[in-house]
Protein backbone atom coordinates (compact mmCIF):
# COMPACT_ATOMS: atom_id res chain seq x y z
CA UNK A 1 0.00 0.00 0.00
CA UNK A 2 3.15 2.35 1.00
CA UNK A 3 4.14 1.81 -2.58
CA UNK A 4 0.90 2.76 -4.46
CA UNK A 5 1.35 6.01 -2.30
CA UNK A 6 4.45 6.77 -3.34
CA UNK A 7 3.79 6.56 -7.31
CA UNK A 8 0.04 7.56 -6.79
CA UNK A 9 1.44 10.69 -4.81
CA UNK A 10 -0.63 10.47 -2.08
CA UNK A 11 -1.43 9.37 1.89
CA UNK A 12 -1.75 5.34 2.43
CA UNK A 13 -4.95 6.68 3.67
CA UNK A 14 -6.13 8.01 0.50
CA UNK A 15 -4.56 4.42 -1.03
CA UNK A 16 -7.18 2.53 2.01
CA UNK A 17 -10.06 4.89 0.95
CA UNK A 18 -10.45 3.65 -2.74
CA UNK A 19 -9.62 0.34 -2.12
CA UNK A 20 -11.87 -0.02 -0.03
CA UNK A 21 -14.58 1.81 -1.95
CA UNK A 22 -15.26 4.40 0.42
CA UNK A 23 -17.17 8.10 -0.86
CA UNK A 24 -14.73 11.47 0.05
CA UNK A 25 -12.32 10.66 -2.67
CA UNK A 26 -12.53 12.68 -5.58
CA UNK A 27 -12.49 11.31 -8.91
CA UNK A 28 -9.04 12.31 -10.45
CA UNK A 29 -7.48 11.57 -7.39
CA UNK A 30 -9.21 7.92 -7.66
CA UNK A 31 -8.23 7.18 -11.07
CA UNK A 32 -4.33 8.06 -9.98
CA UNK A 33 -4.56 5.69 -7.50
CA UNK A 34 -6.60 3.01 -9.23
CA UNK A 35 -3.37 3.58 -12.13
CA UNK A 36 -1.18 2.97 -9.59
CA UNK A 37 -2.52 -0.06 -8.79
CA UNK A 38 -2.78 -1.17 -11.98
CA UNK A 39 0.81 -0.30 -12.47
CA UNK A 40 2.10 -1.94 -9.39
CA UNK A 41 -0.16 -5.25 -9.91
CA UNK A 42 -1.44 -4.43 -6.61
CA UNK A 43 -4.68 -6.47 -5.40
CA UNK A 44 -6.18 -5.22 -2.03
CA UNK A 45 -6.29 -8.24 0.69
CA UNK A 46 -10.13 -8.89 1.12
CA UNK A 47 -9.78 -11.16 3.75
CA UNK A 48 -7.54 -9.18 5.89
CA UNK A 49 -10.04 -6.27 4.87
CA UNK A 50 -12.63 -8.33 6.04
CA UNK A 51 -10.46 -9.24 9.65
CA UNK A 52 -10.53 -6.01 10.40
CA UNK A 53 -13.89 -4.78 9.70
CA UNK A 54 -15.59 -7.61 10.91
CA UNK A 55 -17.85 -8.53 7.46
CA UNK A 56 -17.21 -10.21 4.65
CA UNK A 57 -19.25 -8.31 2.65
CA UNK A 58 -21.06 -11.92 1.18
CA UNK A 59 -24.52 -13.36 1.74
CA UNK A 60 -24.86 -16.81 1.50
CA UNK A 61 -28.16 -18.81 -0.27
CA UNK A 62 -29.10 -22.15 1.10
CA UNK A 63 -31.63 -23.96 -1.70
CA UNK A 64 -33.25 -27.10 -2.15
CA UNK A 65 -33.49 -26.89 -6.16
CA UNK A 66 -33.30 -24.69 -8.91
CA UNK A 67 -35.45 -26.45 -11.35
CA UNK A 68 -38.59 -24.45 -10.36
CA UNK A 69 -39.27 -20.82 -12.14
CA UNK A 70 -40.24 -19.45 -8.81
CA UNK A 71 -36.84 -20.39 -7.44
CA UNK A 72 -34.49 -19.36 -9.93
CA UNK A 73 -36.06 -16.30 -10.69
CA UNK A 74 -35.46 -15.58 -6.61
CA UNK A 75 -32.43 -16.50 -6.36
CA UNK A 76 -31.12 -13.99 -9.67
CA UNK A 77 -33.50 -11.36 -7.90
CA UNK A 78 -31.43 -11.96 -4.60
CA UNK A 79 -27.81 -11.63 -6.50
CA UNK A 80 -28.97 -8.57 -8.34
CA UNK A 81 -30.23 -6.83 -4.75
CA UNK A 82 -27.15 -7.84 -3.23
CA UNK A 83 -24.49 -6.17 -5.72
CA UNK A 84 -26.56 -3.33 -5.66
CA UNK A 85 -25.81 -3.56 -1.80
CA UNK A 86 -22.20 -3.83 -2.69
CA UNK A 87 -22.46 -7.79 -1.69
CA UNK A 88 -21.72 -11.22 -3.43
CA UNK A 89 -23.58 -14.12 -3.07
CA UNK A 90 -22.34 -17.89 -2.47
CA UNK A 91 -24.73 -20.13 -3.87
CA UNK A 92 -25.39 -23.64 -1.62
CA UNK A 93 -27.50 -25.84 -3.34
CA UNK A 94 -28.75 -29.21 -0.95
CA UNK A 95 -28.91 -32.13 -2.54
CA UNK A 96 -31.18 -33.35 0.31
CA UNK A 97 -33.93 -31.59 2.39
CA UNK A 98 -33.05 -32.83 5.64
CA UNK A 99 -31.93 -31.52 8.63
CA UNK A 100 -28.14 -33.08 8.40
CA UNK A 101 -28.39 -31.17 4.99
CA UNK A 102 -28.81 -28.18 6.37
CA UNK A 103 -26.97 -27.85 8.93
CA UNK A 104 -23.92 -29.09 7.13
CA UNK A 105 -25.04 -26.39 4.73
CA UNK A 106 -24.69 -23.93 7.60
CA UNK A 107 -21.83 -25.02 8.53
CA UNK A 108 -19.64 -25.18 5.16
CA UNK A 109 -21.00 -21.20 4.59
CA UNK A 110 -19.79 -20.55 7.85
CA UNK A 111 -15.93 -21.71 6.68
CA UNK A 112 -16.99 -19.64 3.54
CA UNK A 113 -17.23 -16.71 5.80
CA UNK A 114 -20.30 -15.25 4.90
CA UNK A 115 -22.23 -12.00 6.82
CA UNK A 116 -25.67 -13.79 6.82
CA UNK A 117 -28.08 -16.56 4.86
CA UNK A 118 -31.24 -16.30 3.17
CA UNK A 119 -33.03 -19.73 2.58
CA UNK A 120 -34.92 -20.66 0.05
CA UNK A 121 -37.65 -23.04 1.05
CA UNK A 122 -39.83 -25.01 -1.46
CA UNK A 123 -41.14 -28.07 1.18
CA UNK A 124 -42.52 -27.67 4.43
CA UNK A 125 -39.36 -28.41 6.47
CA UNK A 126 -39.34 -25.21 8.68
CA UNK A 127 -43.01 -26.27 9.40
CA UNK A 128 -41.32 -29.58 10.75
CA UNK A 129 -40.55 -30.34 14.37
CA UNK A 130 -37.26 -31.91 13.28
CA UNK A 131 -35.45 -29.30 11.40
CA UNK A 132 -34.44 -26.03 13.27
CA UNK A 133 -32.19 -23.89 11.52
CA UNK A 134 -28.59 -22.64 13.45
CA UNK A 135 -29.33 -20.13 16.20
CA UNK A 136 -27.22 -16.98 16.32
CA UNK A 137 -27.43 -16.71 12.67
CA UNK A 138 -29.04 -13.60 11.00
CA UNK A 139 -31.18 -15.50 8.42
CA UNK A 140 -34.12 -14.45 6.34
CA UNK A 141 -36.09 -17.21 4.79
CA UNK A 142 -38.53 -17.18 1.46
CA UNK A 143 -41.41 -19.17 0.77
CA UNK A 144 -42.50 -20.36 4.16
CA UNK A 145 -44.99 -20.51 6.70
CA UNK A 146 -42.45 -19.89 9.56
CA UNK A 147 -42.81 -16.23 10.59
CA UNK A 148 -43.34 -16.96 14.10
CA UNK A 149 -39.94 -18.27 14.46
CA UNK A 150 -37.82 -16.72 11.56
CA UNK A 151 -38.11 -13.28 9.04
CA UNK A 152 -39.93 -14.51 6.22
CA UNK A 153 -40.28 -13.18 2.63
CA UNK A 154 -43.26 -14.54 0.37
CA UNK A 155 -45.30 -13.84 -2.06
CA UNK A 156 -49.26 -13.28 -1.28
CA UNK A 157 -50.07 -16.89 -2.34
CA UNK A 158 -53.21 -16.99 -0.28
CA UNK A 159 -53.82 -13.36 -2.47
CA UNK A 160 -53.36 -14.21 -5.71
CA UNK A 161 -55.12 -17.73 -5.65
CA UNK A 162 -58.29 -15.55 -4.18
CA UNK A 163 -58.55 -13.29 -7.54
CA UNK A 164 -57.88 -15.81 -9.56
CA UNK A 165 -61.01 -17.96 -8.55
CA UNK A 166 -62.93 -14.44 -8.11
CA UNK A 167 -62.07 -13.59 -11.71
CA UNK A 168 -63.40 -16.90 -13.17
CA UNK A 169 -66.39 -17.20 -10.59
CA UNK A 170 -67.44 -13.54 -11.59
CA UNK A 171 -67.35 -14.38 -15.50
CA UNK A 172 -70.30 -17.26 -14.50
CA UNK A 173 -68.56 -20.45 -14.08
CA UNK A 174 -70.39 -22.40 -11.21
CA UNK A 175 -67.02 -23.53 -10.30
CA UNK A 176 -63.24 -23.67 -10.69
CA UNK A 177 -61.59 -26.70 -10.66
CA UNK A 178 -58.14 -27.02 -9.41
CA UNK A 179 -54.36 -28.19 -10.99
CA UNK A 180 -52.58 -28.40 -8.27
CA UNK A 181 -48.42 -28.65 -7.19
CA UNK A 182 -46.90 -31.53 -5.45
CA UNK A 183 -48.16 -32.08 -2.02
CA UNK A 184 -44.89 -31.46 -0.83
CA UNK A 185 -44.55 -27.86 -1.94
CA UNK A 186 -45.60 -24.77 0.56
CA UNK A 187 -46.26 -22.94 -2.14
CA UNK A 188 -48.77 -25.82 -3.71
CA UNK A 189 -50.36 -26.49 -0.50
CA UNK A 190 -51.11 -22.46 0.09
CA UNK A 191 -52.81 -21.91 -2.96
CA UNK A 192 -54.85 -25.24 -3.01
CA UNK A 193 -56.13 -24.08 0.75
CA UNK A 194 -56.89 -20.78 -0.85
CA UNK A 195 -58.58 -22.26 -3.71
CA UNK A 196 -60.98 -24.26 -1.34
CA UNK A 197 -61.41 -21.38 1.11
CA UNK A 198 -62.54 -19.18 -1.89
CA UNK A 199 -65.14 -21.66 -3.24
CA UNK A 200 -66.33 -22.06 -0.01
CA UNK A 201 -66.98 -18.09 0.83
CA UNK A 202 -68.59 -17.96 -2.07
CA UNK A 203 -71.10 -21.01 -1.84
CA UNK A 204 -70.10 -22.94 -4.56
CA UNK A 205 -68.48 -26.85 -4.13
CA UNK A 206 -65.22 -27.78 -4.84
CA UNK A 207 -64.86 -30.31 -7.29
CA UNK A 208 -62.09 -32.94 -7.02
CA UNK A 209 -58.18 -31.84 -6.88
CA UNK A 210 -55.61 -33.29 -9.40
CA UNK A 211 -52.30 -32.74 -9.00
CA UNK A 212 -49.31 -32.22 -10.92
CA UNK A 213 -45.35 -31.58 -10.27
CA UNK A 214 -44.84 -28.03 -11.66
CA UNK A 215 -44.18 -29.15 -14.84
CA UNK A 216 -45.90 -29.22 -18.55
CA UNK A 217 -45.45 -32.88 -18.86
CA UNK A 218 -47.65 -33.47 -15.56
CA UNK A 219 -50.01 -30.51 -16.28
CA UNK A 220 -51.10 -32.50 -19.76
CA UNK A 221 -51.70 -35.63 -18.28
CA UNK A 222 -54.21 -34.12 -15.67
CA UNK A 223 -55.48 -31.80 -18.76
CA UNK A 224 -56.48 -35.54 -20.62
CA UNK A 225 -58.17 -36.64 -17.49
CA UNK A 226 -60.09 -33.20 -16.84
CA UNK A 227 -60.91 -32.85 -20.87
CA UNK A 228 -63.26 -35.60 -20.20
CA UNK A 229 -65.42 -33.84 -17.87
CA UNK A 230 -68.32 -32.09 -19.50
CA UNK A 231 -69.02 -29.47 -15.97
CA UNK A 232 -65.27 -28.81 -16.18
CA UNK A 233 -65.62 -25.00 -17.24
CA UNK A 234 -62.63 -23.21 -15.67
CA UNK A 235 -59.88 -24.67 -14.31
CA UNK A 236 -56.87 -22.33 -11.88
CA UNK A 237 -53.27 -24.47 -12.46
CA UNK A 238 -51.12 -23.24 -9.62
CA UNK A 239 -48.75 -22.67 -12.33
CA UNK A 240 -48.13 -21.41 -16.14
CA UNK A 241 -46.08 -24.34 -16.66
CA UNK A 242 -48.76 -27.00 -15.81
CA UNK A 243 -51.49 -24.61 -17.48
CA UNK A 244 -49.33 -24.95 -20.72
CA UNK A 245 -49.63 -28.56 -20.75
CA UNK A 246 -53.25 -28.08 -19.57
CA UNK A 247 -53.71 -25.87 -22.82
CA UNK A 248 -52.61 -28.89 -25.29
CA UNK A 249 -54.22 -31.19 -23.66
CA UNK A 250 -57.91 -29.35 -24.21
CA UNK A 251 -56.84 -28.82 -28.05
CA UNK A 252 -55.98 -32.40 -28.37
CA UNK A 253 -59.43 -33.18 -27.25
CA UNK A 254 -61.52 -30.51 -29.37
CA UNK A 255 -62.08 -28.53 -25.77
CA UNK A 256 -61.41 -24.71 -27.11
CA UNK A 257 -60.15 -22.37 -24.73
CA UNK A 258 -61.45 -19.86 -23.60
CA UNK A 259 -64.84 -21.36 -25.36
CA UNK A 260 -65.33 -24.27 -23.42
CA UNK A 261 -63.23 -24.08 -20.67
CA UNK A 262 -61.15 -21.42 -19.32
CA UNK A 263 -57.58 -21.33 -17.96
CA UNK A 264 -55.85 -19.61 -15.36
CA UNK A 265 -52.29 -19.96 -14.13
CA UNK A 266 -49.94 -18.24 -11.36
CA UNK A 267 -46.44 -16.69 -12.04
CA UNK A 268 -46.52 -14.83 -15.13
CA UNK A 269 -43.59 -16.31 -16.67
CA UNK A 270 -42.45 -14.10 -19.41
CA UNK A 271 -43.57 -16.67 -22.28
CA UNK A 272 -47.06 -17.12 -21.07
CA UNK A 273 -48.18 -14.10 -22.99
CA UNK A 274 -46.94 -16.13 -25.74
CA UNK A 275 -48.89 -18.88 -25.11
CA UNK A 276 -52.23 -20.07 -27.22
CA UNK A 277 -54.09 -18.44 -26.35
CA UNK A 278 -52.29 -15.73 -24.12
CA UNK A 279 -52.43 -17.08 -20.92
CA UNK A 280 -54.41 -15.21 -18.13
CA UNK A 281 -52.26 -15.42 -14.81
CA UNK A 282 -51.25 -14.00 -11.17
CA UNK A 283 -48.31 -12.30 -11.44
CA UNK A 284 -45.49 -12.93 -9.12
CA UNK A 285 -42.91 -10.08 -8.56
CA UNK A 286 -40.03 -12.07 -8.23
CA UNK A 287 -37.80 -9.30 -8.02
CA UNK A 288 -39.25 -7.48 -4.96
CA UNK A 289 -38.96 -10.45 -3.17
CA UNK A 290 -35.41 -10.98 -3.68
CA UNK A 291 -34.98 -7.09 -2.91
CA UNK A 292 -36.75 -7.67 0.02
CA UNK A 293 -34.75 -10.51 1.10
CA UNK A 294 -31.44 -8.95 0.75
CA UNK A 295 -32.75 -5.58 2.47
CA UNK A 296 -34.54 -7.78 5.34
CA UNK A 297 -30.82 -10.28 6.32
CA UNK A 298 -28.57 -6.67 6.02
CA UNK A 299 -30.93 -4.95 8.33
CA UNK A 300 -30.45 -7.73 10.74
CA UNK A 301 -26.93 -7.76 9.71
CA UNK A 302 -26.38 -3.70 10.91
CA UNK A 303 -28.81 -4.63 13.85
CA UNK A 304 -26.95 -7.55 14.88
CA UNK A 305 -30.24 -9.51 16.27
CA UNK A 306 -32.39 -11.58 14.55
CA UNK A 307 -35.76 -10.91 13.44
CA UNK A 308 -39.49 -12.97 13.35
CA UNK A 309 -42.34 -12.09 10.82
CA UNK A 310 -43.56 -12.52 7.44
CA UNK A 311 -43.49 -9.73 4.52
CA UNK A 312 -46.15 -10.18 2.06
CA UNK A 313 -45.19 -9.51 -1.70
CA UNK A 314 -48.61 -8.26 -3.40
CA UNK A 315 -49.79 -10.08 -6.44
CA UNK A 316 -51.66 -9.04 -9.75
CA UNK A 317 -54.24 -10.56 -11.90
CA UNK A 318 -52.96 -10.33 -15.40
CA UNK A 319 -55.77 -11.13 -17.39
CA UNK A 320 -55.22 -12.48 -21.53
CA UNK A 321 -57.33 -14.31 -23.59
CA UNK A 322 -57.77 -17.52 -21.59
CA UNK A 323 -60.22 -16.87 -19.77
CA UNK A 324 -63.90 -15.91 -20.58
CA UNK A 325 -67.53 -16.48 -20.00
CA UNK A 326 -68.72 -20.24 -20.10
CA UNK A 327 -71.23 -20.53 -23.31
CA UNK A 328 -74.73 -20.39 -22.60
CA UNK A 329 -76.76 -23.44 -21.92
Amino acid sequence: MADVARVAGVSSQTVSRVSNGFPGVNEETRKQVLAAMKELGYRPNSAARALKRGEFRTIGVITFTLSTTGNVRTLEAIALSAANEGYAVTLLPVSAPTQDEVRGAFSRLGELAVDAVIVIMEVHLLDAARLSLPPHVQVVVADSDAGDRYSVVDTDQAGGTRDAVRHLLDLGHDTVWHLAGPGESYAAQRRADAWRAALTEAGRAAPPMVRGDWTADSGYRAGLELAERADCTAVFAANDQMALGLLRALHERGRKVPDDVSVIGFDDIPESGSFLPPLTTVHQDFAEVGRRCVAGVLQQVRRGASERGTTLVPTRLVVRESTAAPRAR
